[in-house]
């Protein structure tokens, strides 16, 4: 798909490319530039958010921007223009003058002739960024049709200030020279009226102290205030008149806040959702001793330079993954997946281990490619990559391709265990509980021991329950007795 277009006038137009394998649209998180910017090819012009990572999109020629076409935070199709760029290097940012049309009409001009500010705009606006480019609005009004203004008056009559608001009774008695006539509805404005809503106060019952008779958020705050108290006596009161007023609502007491479902987190819950309901999921659990294995993780870090380690992250995870890994080897009939158009099991004879983590924009699962192969010192390496780089929410679509397997590490969050739904298109999943000090018999004798619980979903389909078992058992029989990593492997 071609994601440029050029026109006789010399703007080219740049379309949001597939940055994934078959995706339909992106999210824009954030321009790099504004209309008027010189932009050279290869520049990033934005990032956006697909359903699998941010990516940021560079420009593949030279120019100045002319348009942006969506402004940040719209979600746009595939193959939609996103920026527009003048490559012959005509003028730059859109004119920030509204055109004349936009204008206010003149004083005393005919109400008849209004409607051509509503037939001159659509020819004067520009699709522009928001806070960029023309001005939409004025900050004078025209007054009502049919409403008569004396020539005699000043253009400051005819129309309200700006940011003052005024029931139609009180603008048709200004116009006329006069006080506006009492009205039934009392004068205030849009936020002060939402407040009286807020606090329960009937507009009706206050007296205004604004001009022109308009009720102020003094107003509406003194409506709801308890009555001042002379004596001291009173302060010292119980409780009860304190309760009396009714609780002040705020703005951000909020009942509900609806969050839209898009990018990272609406492509996971489709695909938990094609998962749990396509593969059969099974879990097993299994409670292990893991006193050894933090032993080890603290030699480890005590002395890196002994164990090739310097410079790297040591962590229980480190072990938990060569640990997976060595069991996979042993059993190698559990890193496969379902074939469905042509009902077949594919065998795997490599792994890549994904690692799910938890970032701001939703839950993502990077795989280290062929971690079977890998050494300690370069797991360690390849998970402090894949932590960070999704920590910084640059975690590429490729990265999170083509997995076989996956770990999630529930026990960061103080949670014992789980029982995890497998990654689309993978075998199985292991998850992780917290390590606590626990009692337990060993060697005969009830002792505080560094306990951890773990548990293993996998698709029946693929993996019995025979299997399953091997697996989760040695797992745990490898962090129970770590030196088993030297003979199992």
């Amino acid at each position: 798909m071609t994601t440029m277009t050029e026109n006789a006038s010399g703007l080219r137009e740049f379309k949001m490319p597939d940055v994934g394998e078959g995706l339909t649209e992106a999210e824009i998180l954030k321009w790099y530039v504004q209309p008027g910017d010189t932009v050279t090819d290869g520049q990033v012009v934005c990032e956006v958010e697909t359903a699998k990572a941010a990516v940021e999109l560079p420009i593949p020629f030279n120019g100045v921007v002319s348009e942006l076409r969506f402004p940040e935070g719209t979600t746009v199709d595939v193959g939609q223009v996103i920026i527009a760029v003048d490559v012959a290097g005509g003028a730059g940012a859109p004119a920030t003058e509204a055109p004349a049309a936009e204008q206010a009409p003149a004083v005393g001009a005919p109400a008849a002739e209004a409607p051509a500010v509503d037939e001159a705009k659509p020819e004067g606006r520009k699709p522009v960024l928001v806070g960029y480019g023309v001005a939409e609005s004025s900050t004078k009004r025209r007054p009502r049709k049919g409403a008569e203004v004396p020539a005699q008056q000043s253009p400051e009559a005819q129309a309200p200030q700006a940011g003052t608001y005024y029931a139609a009774s009180a603008i048709q008695g200004e116009l006329n020279g006069h006080a506006a006539p009492p009205a039934a509805r009392p004068l205030a404005k849009p936020p002060v009226r939402k407040l009286a809503k807020d606090l329960g106060v009937d507009l009706a019952t206050i007296t205004p102290s604004g001009p022109d008779g308009i009720i102020t958020r003094e107003d509406v705050h003194a409506a709801v205030a308890p009555a001042p108290t002379p004596e001291p006596v009173v302060q010292q009161a119980p409780a009860a008149p304190v309760q009396a007023p009714a609780p002040v609502v705020t703005y951000d007491a909020v009942r509900e806040t609806r969050i839209p479902v898009k990018g990272v987190r609406k492509a996971t819950a489709a695909a938990m959702i094609g998962s749990a309901f396509t593969a059969p999921h099974v879990t097993e659990f299994v409670t292990v001793d893991v006193t050894h294995t933090m032993k080890l993780v603290e030699e480890l870090k005590q002395a890196p330079d002994k164990y090739g380690m310097q410079g790297l992250r040591v962590s229980p995870l480190l072990l938990i993954v060569k640990a997976l890994l060595v069991a996979i080897k042993r059993n190698p009939e559990v890193n496969a997946s379902w074939d469905e158009a042509n009902q077949e099991i594919v065998r795997k004879h490599y792994v890549n281990l994904g690692i799910a983590a938890a970032t701001p924009r939703g839950l993502i699962v990077p795989n280290i490619k062929d971690a079977h192969v890998k050494t300690l010192p370069q797991l360690a390496e390849a998970l402090g990559e894949l932590v960070a780089t999704a920590r910084e929410g640059k975690t590429s679509p490729a990265a999170m391709q083509g997995g076989t397997v996956t770990i999630t590490n529930v026990g960061v969050f103080g949670v014992d265990t789980g029982t995890p739904i497998l990654n689309p298109g993978e075998s199985a999943i292991l998850a992780v509980g917290a390590i606590k000090l626990q009692p337990w018999v060993h060697k005969g004798k009830v002792k505080p021991r560094q306990v951890t619980t773990l548990a293993l979903s996998f698709d029946h389909r693929l993996v019995d329950g025979e299997l399953g078992s091997k697996v989760l058992a040695d797992v745990a029989a490898i962090l129970e007795q770590p030196k088993r990593l030297i003979t199992w492997a």
